[in-house]
């Protein structure tokens, strides 16, 4: 949701890292961009998203089933 103004490599947001334990917290985007999926897929940012929720919403509903869902 945020990127840390004083380094640009740190995110803020709701993320799951794959260990299906969504949490709110910072991650580098550079550590992102080694992540490979089930196919050898890196993790994409998808630009045409918009939020219908809030953050908090979003990360309730993922806490409450283990995974995010958009």
């Amino acid at each position: 949701t945020e990127l840390d103004p004083e380094d640009p490599d740190i995110a803020f947001g709701l993320c799951d890292l794959g260990m299906q334990c969504p949490e709110l917290g910072s991650v580098r985007l550079s550590e992102l961009a080694t992540i490979r999926g089930r196919f050898g897929l890196p993790v994409e940012r998808d630009c045409h998203w918009t939020a219908d929720r809030t953050l908090m919403a979003y990360a309730r509903v993922a806490w409450a089933s283990g995974r995010i869902q958009a």
